[in-house]
């Protein structure tokens, strides 16, 4: 096995009769990107960029240009073939004693474990020249594997040159190599010195010296697609979009992304301690930095697993930084974490939570000062740094001592939390409705903050899954009917005893209604019943902010008072944004979030469901009576949605499908205008719409639509699915 660097040759020279183009088929656009790009993109994921080499002929500034100078490209003046590319780079080498790996700038299709399994292969048989090949019965132009009677590989015969015989070989060559350096100049030659112009011919020679041929066998038929032909070149793109949109396990990398809440990731794949550690250095030094140190930091946890442990080590990190942190008591709801950061104008607001996210996953949510969420940008160069940090690079001092030393200090904020609460709630008009109310925190943390709001006023509170548990009874901890079983019959066996049943998800940012009848109310009917009480019967005056994903009930209602209604991209840091905008009463999202003006510059499950409960009690009126009254005031729409799991690669590749098709009817009704702020948004007649985007905290598509009747929302949905190339 070789111990010399492996190098990586990139033949991308030849401009060969197929796709006409204005330049080299390497640069023809593949989804959103160039054919050669996912070809340099799975050589970096081999070797660093300082080893890899381009081979350029055609229109080679082109290349060059689009590329950049990172990486290291030769000429070849005539592009006399493949062997005569790789014996033209051969002088550029620093060093020919190891491996080389030959790719085809136009061949794409390659999955990285089939490259990683060639080379692997090559070096554990001590190979000279190893092949990616497949049997197949598809009559393709590709060479032949040629054996001998020990199945020993003998020859590559390409299709030009075999006889019919040898054209009934089903193994074909698809076109990825790795060779010893030391042996391909001297195989590549024929007796008079001439270069062979086809790479392959090295194999005969090599065979012939008793060197050893080997072969790796690819899993997936899709690999064997070269770009040769238009119909290539769409195929490819239906291909990568069936690839990505295939589920598979996810397994990260030592990294963190941040999403529109946070970082979130499965634990003990990218959530570690090594990664909150990290994290937690790079947010002390961006205070250290900017001489924030007087503000100190604020840290709270929820009921998952590490959630504590993880609370603990980012406090010793800010300790071990010189940064005092406030380290909460108790498991505590994300948004008492987001008042308390808020209220002591802390640097930042740390909550380990990963929210509704089933129980493997955990993650953390940061807050500026004023309690919002991170902007963009501060995510992104977040991201740059501790992704470039390693372990030695943490400063941190123990529990016991940040203790001692007064660093970090432990602080409740519940009773100032639930008085804040309360300050938005008129607690005598509930006393006086005598409302009973079943509460289901879901595992989560609401429990108690939910309980002390509801029994000060006077409700009579009956409350199920209120203990810990992480596992959340083996479900995600997010607040859908089908998670909401045991509410629902718990309300509907009472016979009519129970007014209302809340829920909560397990950071209790976002909450959930079940009316006296023991139906599940969608999260938008409910938004629209809150900002009608809110205008109406508070006489609040204002507008709202809602995400795209969300009804366009909302924008009658505000068409009806005169207000605006501002539409913005998945994300409670827009609605927030947006509020502040427009100064609006009310922000909210289909998901379960809402604030209301003078609160939390977040979403609040607690204070919603509170909301909620003031509302019947003022009214007098049951959920059912007051929906009922306001639809036939402004009409209704009907919400449906689906998740298809998805891939990071889908999130790029899927919305350049769309738009290179040119939708014009979804599910038979005529697309009246199309909106790309966030997803993909189609806009229908009547208000009815279709959205199709990639969860910012999920490796989900979520699709979402709205339609004037049931039956139509469940056609839109339909029509949604075929939109997707599944194949």
């Amino acid at each position: 096995m070789s111990n010399y660097p492996l190098q990586v040759v990139i033949l991308a020279a030849a401009q060969r009769p197929g796709i006409q183009v204005a330049g080299p088929r390497a640069l023809q656009r593949l989804g959103d990107k160039a054919i050669i790009e996912y070809v340099v993109e799975l050589a970096e994921q081999i070797v660093p960029r300082d080893r890899i080499y381009i081979v350029v002929g055609y229109q080679h500034e082109a290349i060059e240009e689009y590329l950049g100078p990172e990486y290291h490209y030769v000429l070849q003046q005539e592009q006399l073939g493949t062997g005569h590319a790789v014996s033209q780079m051969l002088p550029y080498l620093p060093d020919t004693r190891g491996d080389l790996m030959i790719l085809y700038g136009d061949t794409p299709l390659f999955r990285v474990s089939s490259i990683k399994g060639m080379l692997l292969r090559h070096r554990l048989k001590d190979a000279a020249f190893t092949v990616i090949t497949r049997e197949t019965d598809q009559l393709l132009p590709y060479g032949r594997i040629v054996r001998d009677d020990d199945g020993l590989v003998v020859d590559i015969v390409e299709e030009a040159d075999a006889d019919v015989e040898t054209r009934h070989i089903r193994e074909l060559n698809l076109g990825a190599y790795v060779v010893r350096s030391d042996l391909i100049s001297q195989a590549l030659r024929d007796p008079d010195g001439t270069c062979y112009p086809h790479l392959t011919s090295a194999v005969k020679w090599m065979a012939a010296n008793r060197h050893i041929i080997e072969t790796y066998p690819c899993a997936d038929p899709d690999e064997m697609l070269g770009i040769n032909t238009p119909s290539d070149l769409e195929q490819a793109t239906l291909i990568l979009l069936k690839r990505v949109m295939r589920p598979r396990l996810i397994e990260e990398q030592n990294i963190v992304r941040f999403g529109t809440g946070g970082w979130r990731a499965i634990i003990s794949e990218g959530f570690t301690m090594h990664n909150v550690r990290r994290l937690s250095q790079t947010l002390a030094n961006r205070i250290i930095r900017n001489d924030w140190e007087p503000q100190g930091v604020m840290i709270g946890y929820d009921h998952r697993f590490l959630s504590d442990s993880a609370a603990i080590a980012a406090a010793e990190v800010f300790a071990g930084n010189g940064i005092h942190a406030i380290l909460l008591r108790e498991p505590a709801p994300t948004p008492m974490i987001t008042y308390a950061t808020a209220l002591e104008r802390s640097a930042y607001g740390l909550a380990f939570t990963a929210s509704h996210n089933p129980p493997q996953w955990n993650g953390l949510k940061v807050f500026r000062e004023d309690g919002s969420l991170l902007l963009d940008d501060e995510s992104k160069a977040i991201e740059a740094e501790v992704n470039s940090m390693d372990q030695a690079d943490v400063v941190k001092i123990e529990l016991p001592l940040g203790i001692e030393s007064g660093r970090i200090e432990y602080r409740d904020y519940t009773n100032v939390y639930v008085d804040a609460v309360e300050s938005f709630i008129d607690l005598d008009a509930i006393r006086q409705a005598g409302l009973h109310v079943v509460v289901d925190p879901m595992f989560g943390v609401g429990e108690q903050t939910m309980n002390y709001v509801l029994m000060e006023a006077r409700c009579r509170v009956t409350t199920i899954h209120g203990q810990r548990d992480p596992l959340f009874g083996g479900r995600s901890p997010a607040p859908d009917l089908g998670s909401l079983g045991l509410l629902v019959h718990t309300i509907v066996d009472g016979n009519g005893i129970y007014d209302l049943g809340l829920a909560m998800d397990g950071d209790a940012d976002r909450f959930a209604i079940i009316d006296e009848q023991g139906s599940f109310v969608t999260m938008n009917d409910i938004l629209v019943l809150i900002y009608w009480y809110l205008h109406e019967f508070r006489g609040e005056k204002g507008g709202i902010v809602r995400n795209l994903a969300t009804t366009h009930m909302l924008d009658r209602l505000c068409e009806r008072f005169g207000e605006r209604c501002l539409e913005v991209p998945v994300g409670f840091k827009h609605i927030t944004r947006g509020m502040t905008e427009i100064d609006a009463i009310l922000g909210g999202e289909s998901s379960g979030g809402l604030t209301i003006r003078g609160h939390i510059l977040g979403k609040d499950g607690v204070l919603a469901s509170a909301l909620v409960v003031e509302m019947l009690a003022k009214t007098g009126k049951k959920i059912t009576q007051l929906l009922s009254e306001l639809f036939a005031t402004i009409g209704r729409l009907y919400s449906a949605e689906l998740n298809v799991p998805a891939t990071p690669e889908m999130a790029v590749l899927f919305p350049h499908y769309l738009k290179e098709h040119c939708i014009e009817t979804v599910a038979g009704h005529p697309v009246k205008d199309i909106s790309t702020i966030d997803g993909t948004k189609f806009l229908l007649e009547d208000d009815q719409w279709v959205l199709l985007r990639f969860s910012g905290t999920e490796p989900l598509l979520r699709i979402f639509v709205e339609g004037d009747s049931p039956q139509k929302a469940q056609e839109l949905l339909e029509g949604a699915q075929k939109l997707l190339p599944l194949g």
